[in-house]
Order: C-alpha cells, then structure tokens, then sequence
C-alpha cells in the first residue's frame, strides 16, 4: 500500500496497493524530489484507460519494476481527469519528443518538473532497461539532461497559439469556404467521419458542419453529417442494447469500439443528435437520444443528482478475468440460446456475419443497412420489424445484467456534469420529454450547492461529499453554457445571472490581458513549468472557443460591448492560425455568429414558454432568444413587456424591428 490510499480519484485508488512507492501530485512529492535531487516519474492515466491497465498489471504491480522505480525515482501517479492541466503540459512535451500521444502518459522530468523523456505504453523489459539508463545520465553526465529539458521546455512554450491578427472586417464566413474545401478532402464517404482509424466522434465538428450546411445550404455537408450520424448510431461504437457511445472505433466502419463510456463524449453526442433530429426528424436519431440518455439516468447519476464519469472497457469475463469488451460482446452459441426466434432475421439486422466479427468467435452488433430495407427484403411492415428489433434488444439486456459489469469510475467533474446538463437541455429542446428537464435543473443545483463556493470560484471535482481542486477554465466555460441553455427553456433569469457572475470572475481570475485569451488555470492557482491557453478544439472544444461563444450571447442578453469586443479580439487572432478545421470548427461556430443570418428574437407576454416551446423544436443555430411572460431586467428585454400583450421582437446585430404579434410572421423573418 502506498500514499494513494488517502486520495479520492478511482483511477489513483487502482494503484494504492501496487508496490511503486506512488504520490499524489502536490507540493510535498514535487518538493522531496528536489530536496533528494531525484529524478520524477510522472505517470498519467484514468480509470476507464484500457492500457493503463494493462501497463499497470504487467509493470506496476511487479516487484522487479517497484525496486527500480523506488530506488532511483519520485514516483507521481496523476489522474488526467482530475489534473487536465498537468496532463495537458507532459502530453506537449511527449508530442514533441515522439510525434504522437496517447494514455498511459509515462514521463521521466527532472527535480524541478521539467521533461526529459517520456511515451506511452511500454513492455516491462523496456521500461526497466530505460530507467535505469535515465537514472546512470542523470548521475553522471546531468547537465546533458539539463540542457535538454531547456531546449524541450522552450519548445513546450512555443506551442501556443501565434500573435497574428487580421482586421475585423474579414471576419465572415467567407473565411470558411477553403477550408471546408480543403477538409472535405478527408471525409469518409462511405461510413462517414475521417478517412482513417482510430475514428473519434469529434461532435463539436458535425455541430459546426451542420450549422454550416445548413445556412449556406451545402447539401453535400448536411448529407455527410446525416451519413456519419446514420453509421455512429447503427452500432459497435453505439451500444444498441443499452444506449451510450464508446469512447472511439478501432475501425473505419465505426464496428469494433475502444469499449469505455465517457460522459463528455455522450453529452455531446446527445446535443449534436439533438441539432440534427430537429432539422431531419429522423427516428433514429430520436432513438439514439432516448437511449442514450436512459442509460445515463441508470448508470451514471448518482443520489445527488451528479453524473459519474464513466464506465470502464474493462470487466470480468466467464473465467473471472478483466477483458476488453467482455460485458459487451456476443458469441453465436449464446446468441442462438438468448434469440430463440427469428434468429436469422435478427442475424440480418445486426450482421451475425463477416460483417459483424470481430475476434475469438466474438460478434459486436452492428447495423449497415436501415431497417426498412431489411423489412422490405424480408416482406415484413416496417412497424414489425421495429417491434422485433426492440424485443431482441429487450432479451439482450436481460441476459447482459447478468454479467460482470465494467468499472464504474464514479467521481463527478464540474466540466462534464455541465456537459451531461446541456445534454438534457438540448433533449428536452428537441423531444419535449419534461424528465430530461427535470433532471437537468437537478444537476444545475447540484453544481450550485456542491461545487460552486461562497467565494465565487468553482471546484473542479466531487467525491463523496469533498472536492479537492480549484476550478480550471472549462469548468466555468461549460456551466456558463449549460446555464444559459436552462435560461433558453426556463425563461428564468437567475441562470443568465449566474453566467454573467461566472464570466466576470473569468476576466478577474483567468483572463491575460496581453493576449487576450483566458489562461487554462487561475491565477490563485500554483504555476506549472510553463503556461496554457487551451485554443485548439479536441474531442471537447476547447475552453477559449466555449468562452468566446459565452461571450457573445451574454454580449446580446446584457448590451455588453466590452463581452463582444474580447470575443472579437480572440477570433482576430485564432483564424489566421487556422491550418486544420477540424481543430478548430468551434471557433467557425462562434465565427457563424457574425454571419448576415445571424439574428436575435425577444418574445414577451404570458405565453412567452408556449412559444418559446414551438421554436426550441426547430434547427435555428442563427438565433439568439431572450423571452419573459412578466416585465424583464434584462437589458435586452427591458422596456419591451406590455401587460395582456403578447409581441415579437425580430432583431438583428441588436438593432430591431417593429414588434409584432403575428408568430407566423415571426417564423418567416427567422
């Protein structure tokens, strides 16, 4: 048992009892590896990692390993979840040296934190073989590793963004056209998403391509974002069974997923299959939701109406072993046993075939074809076979509960929790489903009361009644978003305010005048080895690009200009720094912001939420809508609310038009 043993995160807990001498990342284990000039093993994980575990089982809990690492290093396990912004710095400097990344994140720094070498996953041989030639360097020649760490710090430096600007009048959409053009070029256009494995989900892309196509009406974007949903939701990478996404495909055809349910990844999901059901009305997305949000209302809330992180790849198979995937997959023999009819039309949907193998006479149920033309080639009624589809699904869950389930990493992260909220926002948006809103106000209280402070600041986690870590800037980027979601359906005012009283302590404690970007950390924050200003769009947007687009709306709801001017500001210097879209399509989103079909919408009246309703259920990613059903403080809406009238305020760059009471009318201007 080592010192992980007092701390919270599940993914530092796994490693409490390996016999490596671990420490938490924190002043005390920085501060003995300086004062014993030792060098710093700094191992950065999560408890979902697939290849964490397996490092861990074939390195860490070896005791030839221990000795090695005990006797010549400070050892740090980090969790990347809970230490973004350590992860964040190590992950640079293993960019730098090997040209990719990944998890397990193995590093070897100096006393004083700075890297010096470092990978991923390595075989036990390997590892060993290597720190002891780290350790004899550092012993006898340790300004050759001095000088290094210099010249790998200031590269780690140069990293964020450049200093370049252009002038505000060509900030429009004409900037996106080349580079849609030039991103295009690696589409898949067979199973959608990029022409390469692994293959990410990437939502925020598909949000911004489909605001995209759908303004400047490029049906080839709007078909490619349908294709690329159509096949995320046709299974593998979607859990059919039970709902939920894995975290990436190991394949092109979205089929054999990396097995871990993340609750950033479905949150998103949930709101990009939300954007897109209200523009196509397609069932399978509407179902895709439904699901989706089932399984987190069963498996990761838990009594305090706070979402856990996620669900491990990992869990016990019939032998008692951790397995890949063991909770998820399918052999034929049991197969036959559980779907006792139909077996061949339900081996026709789900492709218990080539098509859907995977290995070790395992099968991951996949889709490739839409039901109705099974149902057709079959001569059964669509209706038929979505019943059929549905019992099999039914007697799948059935059998799988039996099973061991994965691990459950079951810490609450401010960031994801807002997340998850938006989510359900977004669904109750889209389907009108009052338990996805009631949920969501649910969680909001339980970011007010468990992680938002008398002092202001937020925290970053939540276990257990303790949270432990001061909040970084995607904490307060995504509950400002979710909170003007809750605004956008509740029409209640105190979720605007709680975003703008986030947003001011953002200028205060997080905002670098010089280069007007917010820095990933507070400045009450201890620092780092060096800086960082998260600019680039990942998996999750980045937290400067959630910002930028707070801004903006918070510029409208308040008349703030000084909000609209950082916006633009952090726009003039992102876009000529725009190589890759894809790594930046949140920034094209707040860019769409400025475009001529851009526009604001004041409701007022008693039935202000009936209405508000009836537009929250269409595609409008141009507008910006403030209601009230009673006079308004809001600067937007002041003045405007007129007792037994009910008017319509179209407005565009905060200049508007002559209210009016026709809705219709209002539809059309819109």
């Amino acid at each position: 048992m080592n010192q992980l043993i007092s701390e919270t995160s599940p993914y530092l807990l796994q490693h409490a009892n390996n016999p490596v001498h671990w420490k938490a990342w924190n002043k005390d284990s920085l501060t003995q590896a300086q004062k014993n000039n030792k060098l710093i093993i700094i191992s950065i994980g999560y408890s979902a990692c697939h290849w964490c575990h397996v490092m861990e089982h074939e390195s860490f809990e070896n005791s030839e390993v221990a000795e090695t690492m005990n006797q010549y290093f400070v050892n740090i396990k980090v969790d990347r979840e809970e230490r973004p912004d350590v992860d964040v710095i190590y992950m640079k400097a293993i960019q730098i040296m090997t040209g990719r990344g990944g998890w397990p994140l193995n590093v070897v720094a100096l006393p004083d934190g700075r890297p010096v070498w470092g990978g991923t996953y390595f075989h036990r041989e390997e590892w060993i073989s290597t720190l002891e030639k780290l350790h004899h360097i550092y012993q006898s020649s340790p300004e050759k590793m001095i000088e290094y760490a210099e010249k790998l710090h200031l590269g780690i430096n140069s990293l964020n963004f450049s200093n370049g600007e252009i002038i505000a009048d060509q900030l429009n959409q004409n900037c996106i056209e080349p580079l849609i053009e030039k991103w295009q070029k690696s589409f898949d256009l067979d199973f959608g998403g990029m022409a390469r494995a692994p293959k990410f989900m990437m939502p925020n892309n598909y949000k911004f391509l489909l605001r995209y196509g759908h303004q400047e009406k490029k049906q080839d974007l709007l078909d490619f974002v349908n294709l690329t949903l159509t096949k995320m939701a046709f299974g593998g990478l979607f859990d059919t069974v039970d709902g939920g996404f894995s975290r990436y495909s190991v394949d092109l055809k979205w089929h054999v997923p990396h097995f871990e349910k993340m609750l950033y990844d479905n949150g998103q999901l949930v709101s990009l299959y939300a954007d897109a059901y209200k523009l196509t009305q397609n069932s399978l997305y509407k179902e895709v939701i439904e699901k989706t949000l089932q399984f987190i209302s069963r498996e990761l809330i838990n009594n305090e109406n706070g979402f856990y992180c996620a669900l491990d790849a990992d869990s016990l198979d019939d032998k008692g072993h951790l397995e890949e995937g063991a909770f998820y997959v399918w052999n034929k023999t049991d197969l036959e046993k559980i779907i006792t009819e139909d077996f061949e039309l339900f081996s026709q949907v789900f492709n218990i075939n080539e098509f859907g193998y995977w290995e070790n006479s395992n099968y991951v149920l996949i889709q490739n074809q839409e039901l109705e033309i099974i149902a057709k080639r079959n001569d059964l009624k669509l209706s038929e076979l979505q019943i059929k589809k549905r019992n099999w699904e039914k007697l799948l869950f059935t059998e799988r509960e039996e099973r061991s389930k994965p691990r459950l990493d079951d810490k609450s992260l401010t960031s994801w929790n807002a997340i998850m909220l938006k989510g359900y926002i977004d669904a109750y948006k889209a389907l009108g489903n009052e338990n996805y809103l009631e949920i969501a106000l649910k969680n909001a209280h339980f970011i007010i009361e468990k992680l938002w402070t008398p002092e202001g600041n937020l925290l970053h986690n939540y276990k257990n009644g303790t949270s432990t870590i001061n909040g970084y800037l995607e904490d307060y980027c995504f509950v400002i978003d979710a909170f003007i979601s809750l605004y956008e359906v509740t029409i209640d005012e105190k979720w605007l305010q709680h975003s703008k009283q986030l947003t001011d302590y953002c200028f205060d404690n997080f905002y670098d005048e010089k280069l007007h970007f917010f820095s990933f950390t507070s400045k009450n924050d201890d620092p780092l080895i060096a800086s960082h200003f998260e600019t680039e769009d990942n998996v999750i947007p980045a937290s400067n690009s959630v910002m930028a687009n707070n801004l903006f709306q918070l510029s409208i709801y308040f008349q703030n200009q000084y909000y609209e001017s950082i916006c633009m500001k952090m726009l003039k210097k992102i876009i000529p720094n725009i190589d890759y879209p894809s790594a930046y399509s949140n920034w094209l989103n707040v860019l769409m912001n400025y475009s001529e079909e851009q526009k604001e919408l004041g409701i007022c009246g008693e039935n202000a939420l009936e209405y508000l309703s009836k537009i929250n259920r269409e595609y409008h990613p141009n507008l910006i809508i403030a209601s009230a059903n009673r006079i308004s403080e809001l600067p937007f809406l002041k003045d405007r609310f007129i007792e037994n009238e009910m008017l319509f305020y179209v407005c565009q760059n905060q200049t508007c038009q002559l209210p009016t009471s026709n809705f219709n009318e209002v539809i059309n201007k819109i």
